[in-house]
């Protein structure tokens, strides 16, 4: 994929640090915040933003796709819908039982614990 900065070891970082980071205006950051959902940072009790690590590295992510690969931030934003990341869970079907077991599984459960009690007897 594309080479993350190191990135300091804290847990919070504020809007002006991340600024500096990606070399992107603070008021950027805030109108990404409004377009990409999974871009949620805390508010301190002061309502200064206090980002996460996972918040700065989608915020690189959001980056290289806008200003390196040239998406729209829809397609930004469908990019990173489409891409399962460590806290974005894969969409995928529930799985039904019927499709596990071949159909209902107890007639088969029955059968072996009969045959059990007749070797048990």
């Amino acid at each position: 994929m594309f080479e993350i900065p190191p990135i300091p070891d804290k847990l919070f970082f504020r809007i002006g640090e991340v600024s500096e980071m990606l070399g992107v205006e603070p008021y950027v950051l805030r109108y990404w915040e409004s377009e990409f959902p999974g871009l949620a940072p805390k508010k301190s009790s002061s309502g200064q933003r206090m980002f996460r690590r996972k918040d700065v590295d989608l915020l690189f992510s959001i980056k290289h796709l806008l200003y390196e690969k040239k998406f729209t931030i829809e397609g930004a934003r469908r990019a990173l819908q489409d891409q399962p990341g460590k806290d974005q869970p894969r969409k995928s079907a529930p799985a039904r039982q019927d499709s596990l077991f071949g159909g209902d599984p107890l007639p088969e459960i029955r059968k072996e614990l009969a045959d059990l009690i007749k070797l048990l007897s």
